[in-house]
């Protein structure tokens, strides 16, 4: 199977299958283009998310455009767009539709609680992943502590804190992040 059609078809299914929202998508397409079809490896997808994060819009679009950029060009980037919205929206007017038809039925609320779980679970899986390879430099079931990166960890836990402790701007965290572990790496040979 040509490989624009590989992308198509893969994020075809992330677009029907990403309830939750962008951050619900990762481990979908992680799915699809590391573990499935094998067109990058897990630490070239990390390195894709962070950009894909760090770019205006919506992670799962984002991503989609720079996997496609990667592996097909702007082919890929046109299938792997349009594979990832074209489900979304169909399902987005239908459900819509019915949404408004039918919203006071108690079973409408019941299927929507039902499914919060699964997209935080989706998302933490997602969260876990990308927090493995940037600690450890593998997955979670092949990390040992001998591995750990300390300056990562450093980065980490400081921003963690600046977020949870002092509700710090994401923007800022980023880009001090980012001077810190260039700072780290190029002028202290860390």
């Amino acid at each position: 199977m040509p490989i624009l059609l590989k992308l198509f078809f893969a994020f075809i299914q992330v677009g029907l299958f990403s309830v939750g929202g962008g951050y619900a998508a990762i481990p979908l397409i992680q799915e699809q283009i590391v573990t499935v079809y094998g067109l990058m490896t897990m630490e070239e997808f990390s390195d894709l998310i962070t950009v894909a994060e760090m770019t205006p819009g919506p992670i799962s679009i984002n991503s989609s455009t720079f996997v496609g950029m990667r592996l097909g060009g702007v082919g890929g980037v046109l299938l792997c767009t349009l594979g990832c919205i074209i489900p979304s929206f169909i399902i987005c007017l239908t459900l819509a539709h019915f949404y408004y038809k039918y919203r006071t039925v108690s079973g409408v609320q019941s299927v929507l609680a039902a499914l919060r779980p699964a997209v935080v679970a989706l998302i933490a899986s997602a969260g876990m992943s990308i927090l493995m390879l940037g600690l450890f430099g593998t997955d979670l079931f092949s990390a040992s502590i001998k591995d750990i990166r300390f300056v990562e960890l450093g980065i980490f836990a400081v921003s963690l804190f600046a977020l949870r402790k002092f509700k710090a701007n994401a923007i800022v965290i980023i880009l001090g992040s980012g001077v810190a572990g260039t700072i780290m790496y190029l002028l202290l040979g860390v």
